[in-house]
């Protein structure tokens, strides 16, 4: 309870950060089609927060560095809030994805801070309970933020303003705190080589999970209303995805610990492919049917990251974990930069089950490559512990690196 307690400012900032950034993505897709955006205009504008993303993973350690963690989270939430606010200003969907690169920067900025603050804190003692506190507490609030989109009239003042407002609130917990801030880290270094030399069929996982998960959670509202959902039901159907990958972990943790990781990617693909053609026959079976298939679908599809992940790290040495992991996030935000405009794409052209043809094909592709990769060099035998990876910062890898060794 100690240790709750006395991260309790950081786990309400995330709460209040992810309840806010984490409703911004549905609320643009809704908006747009209310606005009469085009698909690949909606795709855009997941594409561009994912830019943004990008950019502050990048920016965010180098920030702390110059400015402390309490002004470069203040920075950083300052761009959140504007970039929510923009959107009342003008319905043009371009200047929207230009705002959607600021927004895209507050969420790895912030969560940038949030984590290298945690990690100064935490003991070996705590660091068990401190990151499954956070888990819930970013998972709870995500799966939330889906749900608040039912509430939320698409389009409207009134709903951006409100997530502002939460963005805002976000600063209240980090900067009252009366914690003394650590001592700032040394920006990891990015070196994208490390992780395609650790295992390039982690990379290969990470880029699929992208694949998956940013397609999904940026275009999947619009798969939603091509099926004849209403706005509540995308809410809902989009928090059952989320729910599917939460209720995957504990598995999915306890089969790659057992078997070869390999093997686990490989069938976790399988599985994938096949959910993939349950929600598309779906789409016909009435709104159960539906978020039925999207839990089924988060459940396949959310821990291929953790998974590639593990197996990575399993090839590393401990002292390149921590840039391992950022190099795997470099290669997440490649994907996910790329996916949504590519799924709307096709949506635009072949319908709305193109976006699920689409998320199949790239598990296709992983299942040939992880056999191939069977072939050609055997698993480690010591391997390192399963652990959920947030896709969150460039440098989660620190707060992870305890956890994986067992220390």
């Amino acid at each position: 309870m100690r240790t709750i307690i006395s991260f309790a400012a950081l786990f309400l900032s995330v709460i209040l950060l992810q309840l806010s950034t984490g409703g911004v993505g549905p609320l643009d897709a809704i908006s747009g089609i209310t606005l009469n955006f085009t698909t690949e205009q909606i795709g855009l504008l997941g594409s561009a927060h994912f830019v943004g993303f990008f950019i502050g993973c990048w920016w965010a350690p180098r920030l702390m560095g110059s400015v402390g963690h309490s002004r470069a989270f203040a920075v950083c939430t300052a761009l959140g809030a504007m970039g929510l606010i923009g959107h009342t200003l003008t319905e043009n969907p371009y200047i929207w994805a230009a705002l959607r690169v600021a927004s895209g920067t507050c969420v790895a900025g912030a969560y940038t801070v949030i984590e290298a603050w945690l990690n100064a804190k935490v003991t070996n003692e705590t660091r068990g309970r401190a990151m499954g506190t956070y888990r819930i507490a970013d998972m709870g609030a995500s799966l939330c933020a889906q749900l608040i989109i039912a509430v939320l009239p698409p389009a409207s003042y009134v709903s951006y303003n409100l997530l502002a407002i939460l963005c805002c609130a976000s600063l209240l917990p980090l900067t009252l705190t009366k914690a003394s801030q650590p001592k700032t880290p040394d920006a990891p270094r990015l070196r994208p080589k490390l992780a395609w030399r650790s295992s390039p069929l982690a990379v290969a996982g990470v880029i699929v999970a992208a694949l998956s998960s940013a397609s999904f959670r940026m275009v999947g509202p619009v798969y939603g209303q091509e099926v004849g959902l209403d706005i509540d039901q995308i809410a809902f159907f989009l928090a059952s995805f989320v729910l599917g990958g939460a209720l995957a972990q504990y598995p999915v943790g306890w089969l790659a610990d057992k078997y070869d990781r390999r093997w686990v990617l490989i069938w976790l693909s399988a599985a994938a492919v096949f959910s993939c053609g349950v929600t598309m026959a779906a789409s016909g079976t009435g709104t159960l049917g539906v978020m039925s298939a999207a839990v089924f679908f988060g459940l396949t599809t959310f821990p291929i990251f953790s998974v590639s992940s593990a197996h990575a790290n399993d090839f590393a040495t401990t002292e390149e974990r921590v840039e391992l992991s950022a190099a795997l996030m470099f290669w997440f935000a490649l994907g996910a930069i790329a996916s949504p405009y590519i799924s709307s794409t096709l949506i635009q052209q072949f319908g709305p089950g193109a976006l699920f043809a689409f998320v199949a094909l790239g598990h296709v592709f992983l299942i040939i490559f992880g056999l191939a990769r069977m072939r050609s060099r055997p698993t480690p035998e010591e391997r390192t512990n399963y652990v959920y990876a947030p896709r969150t910062s460039f440098t989660i890898g620190r707060l992870l690196k305890r956890s994986r060794e067992g220390r």
